[in-house]
């Protein structure tokens, strides 16, 4: 399979002086999450959750992280948009928005006549709306079945302080 995660997208300007590259270290990503209430990720299983990535696209105030998102694509028919996170000071102000149309433009390019690509993403408190702007539809579990997870972990509790270096 393709690795699509080199492909570099150019750094573009946009709304409120916020750009976006397809770039991120795993020091901002933690960082964004911790702004918006996750816990930290181990930084060598981030590493690898960025690098297994087939997009990622960051958004940046001057030198600042503010907001990011993955994409997790087979290449094919299934794609999965992960990690939708923008730092509170800088939620609702169209940056969820720009970080999937930049998904959008990436997957749109690998599309040939008669190729569709489904692509779920689980929204979060606010993001329902944005999502449905985007085009995104509910999933019913009569027609998609019922979303399920299940954390696996060989530690008992995962806390921040784990990270600590």
């Amino acid at each position: 399979m393709k690795d699509y995660s080199t492909e570099q997208m150019p750094v573009q300007e946009g709304l409120l002086g916020i750009s976006y590259t397809n770039f991120i270290t795993q020091e901002s990503a933690n960082s964004i999450r911790a702004a918006v209430g996750f816990r930290k990720i181990h930084p060598e299983q981030l590493q690898a959750s960025l690098d297994g990535s087939s997009l990622i696209v960051a958004a940046y105030d001057q030198v600042r992280a503010v907001g990011m998102a993955r994409l997790i694509w087979d290449g094919g028919a299934v794609a999965l948009i992960r990690d939708i996170i923008v730092v509170p000071d800088y939620q609702m102000r169209g940056i969820e928005t720009e970080l999937i149309k930049q998904i959008f433009d990436f997957l749109n390019s690998k599309l040939k006549p008669g190729f569709g690509i489904q692509v779920d993403v689980m929204a979060w408190k606010s993001q329902e709306k944005i999502y449905e702007d985007l085009g995104f539809q509910v999933s019913l579990p009569q027609r998609r079945g019922m979303p399920m997870h299940i954390c696996l972990t060989n530690q008992i509790e995962l806390t921040d302080a784990m990270f600590q270096q």
